[in-house]
């Protein structure tokens, strides 16, 4: 069992030290001991669990009555107050409808980036402000550091969950009033430290995926909403190999569910990968083999950039992601505009996937990113 952290310094004197902090808290075990946290330096806690889904028929694949009852017992074992706030009107518009169009247009979007820069730190900051908050705080293993307008996005501490890849279209403003709490502990000892409370949700599992699609298969649920458009899968010379099921259920470098098998003329054990999407056929392109150089990258473009505090400029040389859970890859900044972003990167990148998002690092700083065109 990990070893629970040293005592937290003593709460600072009621007056200058002490803040209105609002902890959107989540359900989960991240979110409570950031509350637990604040509460133990003697800041004034109040807890708001939002709601972003109205989650009619699909109840059971998305838990939120269960998560809110976990919010109220964690509040209550806390002493703090919590109410609950919807933001589903403003999820359905700014994050769901985005999802939507993405995908439609054969993409492959990353809502909760989107989530994180319009609602948790959009229309929860201000609700936030509206209730007196001096701060919001979230769960989020990431970390801030320096005063603005050069305050810097950090990665967090523990490498296994650092999420500053989500957080890199947050602005000067936005950070202005954020506090990551777990930012520098690692998840052992964020449990630890919830057993040590009594906290009930010490060993919930961590929620995976995005809470409107839940644990129900994602061709199921998006069929509800856009419509199924069957064509072939073709390698890149044309032969056809099989039939998909619509373009919107692939993503590059998918190797499962493909259903190829026995292609008179194909290697026989050699894995199959989507390599490409062609619109205007519907046709699925795939290949054959991890390092088909279809599937690999040494320029990555990228549109609508964002920027925690500055741009980087052409030439520089940092280190970037194009999917979350990589290991940083080294490049070079070849172009950046307005509206526009381009890196070479020192080694090709595997499956870049249009629609998510490439994140640039300067060491630990996250300096922002842009969609992958």
């Amino acid at each position: 069992m990990a070893s629970v952290a040293p005592s937290p310094p003593p709460p600072p004197p009621a007056g200058e030290g002490r803040k209105r902090i609002v902890v959107g808290l989540s359900g989960g075990v991240d979110s409570a001991v950031a509350a637990l946290l604040l509460k133990r330096q003697g800041h004034e806690v109040v807890g708001v669990f939002m709601k972003n889904w109205e989650a009619d028929d699909l109840d059971e694949d998305c838990p939120i009555a269960q998560d809110y009852q976990d919010v109220l017992a964690v509040a209550e074992r806390l002493d703090i107050e919590v109410s609950l706030v919807n933001f589903s009107k403003e999820y359905q518009e700014r994050v769901f409808a985005y999802f939507l169009a993405e995908y439609q247009a054969g993409r492959t979007p990353n809502p909760d980036v989107l989530c994180n820069a319009e609602i948790k730190f959009k229309a929860f900051l201000d609700h936030a402000l509206s209730l007196g908050a001096d701060h919001i705080a979230t769960g989020h293993y990431a970390r801030l550091e320096g005063d603005l307008p050069h305050r810097r996005l950090l990665k967090g501490l523990d490498p296994n969950k650092d999420q500053s890849y989500f957080l890199h279209r947050l602005n000067q403003r936005q950070i202005e009033r954020a506090l990551f709490p777990i930012g520098d502990l690692p998840k052992p000892q964020v449990r630890a430290l919830a057993r040590e409370a009594g906290l009930a949700v010490a060993e919930k599992k961590d929620s995976t995926g995005i809470c409107f699609i839940g644990e129900r298969p994602f061709r199921e649920f998006l069929e509800r909403f856009l419509p199924r458009a069957p064509g072939d899968m073709a390698t890149p010379e044309g032969r056809v190999v099989g039939r998909h099921q619509g373009l919107m259920y692939y993503t590059l470098g998918q190797r499962q569910g493909l259903g190829i098998g026995g292609i008179k003329d194909a290697p026989e054990g050699v894995p199959w990968f989507v390599a490409g999407k062609d619109r205007a056929a519907n046709r699925l392109i795939v290949v054959q083999g991890h390092e088909h150089p279809l599937l690999l990258t040494s320029v990555v473009r990228a549109t609508d950039p964002s920027w925690v505090e500055a741009p980087p400029q052409a030439g520089q040389r940092l280190a970037a992601k194009t999917r979350y859970r990589q290991q940083d890859a080294a490049c070079v900044v070849e172009k950046v505009s307005e509206g526009e972003l381009a890196l070479r990167f020192d080694d090709p990148q595997w499956a870049v996937t249009p629609g998510q998002s490439v994140v640039l690092y300067d060491g630990d700083a996250c300096l922002g990113g842009g969609v992958i065109a």
